[in-house]
């Protein structure tokens, strides 16, 4: 081979190696692992403070919140739609962030989905609300938020129905949601795991969703709101805690622990009414000096909700009461830290509705309650047993290795875990934790069968709900 050839050969290698290179080290730099941890995450969202909750989607067109899923696209038509004005409003307000509806419960998507035709795409209005509403508050220095809904009546995802399509279009609207919009700060989740949607974190699975919203965003905080069901002591599938007031869910100014949100309308309704205009908005004092100011301190940010109306635009009534929000709350660089904690339950339940069994109990709070999904029921031992016991059987030998015993309030002050696997009770751990929820974290075990034994409490003792987890784990 001439040396000339060689060279040019040796130089071409050499080329194609570097740019493999190139392309390793920006493959590793796009995949490595967030620099902000879950609790940094947490605590960012709760130094934003004060949002602007945007409901804006086809309900805005009709006269009830929860829209007729069969509504026509035609009807999302508004003639002025403009997201700077919204975004002004919020800086207005100094308010430090937004969060739009981007499908409510009838399935109607205001961005350009791939996933379905029943979207803004195919209304009159033919733009991508998502991509104004985000480009609109970045403009204003401001972050952004979305909002999505499980439930889904026009698609048909609702109990009883929903199917393995149902799970795919879920992960594909998500997967544009996180991917084509930039930084988002916060999902907000509604209509998954409340009473009134009955979608459980089985039927739709939540770990899924959560570890695919991760892989995308690490840094976008998880939020479900289900306040109404889990405890206030600890975080159930959700990375903040939220609050919804109107619907009497209210955060404990003195007892609460956790990073949080609380939601207010500035009116009677989440989406736009005929009566807005000319009906008084809520007070712009109490806004900030009963909620947004007094909640920051305890580690609480305040998203209150304003109506665009069908026109997309804020009626003045409620622009003149965001200025004068903007003179009575003033933001700070940073607020208090909330206390270090254990991380979120996000797993399935392994023991729900599973065998149990445990020491004499009343008929009215026998053993089936402590493991029955619902935490305002609960076994409770008969006072007169000395050594009271309660046991899930798992009906199979199973990984598991976080267990949660959730009280009905603080009383159980020394116990011992056990599993059950060939054949022998073996130790698992043992606690004198007095805390309403007791979480527990360990190497995973093999078991078909997981008991406490209760040592002391100060009274009866009372499970409401004994979880049993095998988390995914790096």
């Amino acid at each position: 081979m001439k040396t000339g050839n060689f060279n040019m050969i040796r130089t071409m290698v050499l080329a194609v190696i570097a740019g493999l290179c190139i392309s390793i080290t920006s493959y590793a730099q796009d995949t490595k692992k967030p620099t902000v941890s879950l609790r940094e995450a947490q605590q960012d969202f709760v130094n934003l403070g004060f949002g602007m909750f945007i409901h804006y989607n086809i309900p805005t067109y009709m006269n009830d919140d929860w829209a007729d899923p069969d509504a026509s696209p035609s009807i999302f038509n508004p003639k002025k739609l403009n997201a700077e004005q919204w975004a002004k409003a919020a800086k207005s307000a100094n308010m430090s962030y937004g969060c739009l509806t981007t499908k409510h419960h009838s399935g109607f998507a205001i961005w350009d989905t791939k996933t379905t035709d029943y979207s803004v795409m195919n209304s009159p209005y033919k733009k991508d609300v998502v991509r104004e509403y985000v480009n609109a508050f970045r403009k204003q220095g401001l972050g952004v938020a979305l909002y999505y809904s499980i439930l889904d009546t026009h698609h048909k995802l609702r109990p009883g129905h929903i199917t393995p399509v149902h799970i795919k279009m879920i992960k594909q609207q998500l997967t544009e949601l996180m991917t084509n919009y930039g930084e988002i700060k916060a999902l907000i989740i509604d209509g998954w795991d409340a009473p009134w949607s009955r979608i459980s974190y089985d039927d739709v699975p939540f770990e899924e969703m959560y570890t695919l919203i991760k892989s995308l965003q690490p840094s976008c905080v998880v939020m479900d709101l289900n306040s109404a069901k889990y405890p206030a002591e600890a975080l159930f599938y959700t990375d903040i805690k939220s609050y919804e007031q109107g619907a009497g869910q209210h955060i404990s100014k003195e007892s609460n622990r956790l990073p949080a949100l609380a939601c207010l309308p500035l009116q009677e309704n989440w989406f736009w009414k005929e009566s807005f205009p000319t009906t008084a908005v809520k007070s712009p004092e109490k806004m900030i000096k009963e909620n947004a100011l007094p909640y920051n301190q305890i580690y609480c940010n305040f998203l209150l909700n304003v109506a665009p109306n069908r026109d997309g635009l804020i009626d003045d009534n409620a622009i003149v009461a965001l200025k004068e929000m903007g003179k009575l709350y003033q933001p700070v660089s940073s607020l208090p830290k909330f206390p270090e904690g254990p991380a979120p339950i996000i797993s399935p339940n392994l023991a729900k509705f599973k065998p149990a069994d445990g020491s004499w109990s009343d008929d009215m709070n026998i053993m089936d309650f402590g493991n029955d999904d619902n935490f305002g029921t609960s076994w409770s031992s008969n006072p007169s047993v000395k050594n009271p016991w309660f046991e899930i059987d798992l009906q199979k030998d199973q990984r598991f290795n976080t267990i949660v015993i959730t009280e009905r309030r603080p009383n159980i002050n020394s116990y011992r875990l056990e599993y059950f696997s060939n054949g022998v009770w073996k130790p698992l751990t043992s606690g004198n934790e007095t805390n309403k929820v007791k979480i527990h974290r360990f190497e995973s075990v093999w078991g078909g069968k997981v008991r406490i034994l209760i040592d002391g409490s100060k009274s009866n003792p009372s499970i409401a709900e004994f979880g049993v987890y095998n988390e995914r784990r790096l």
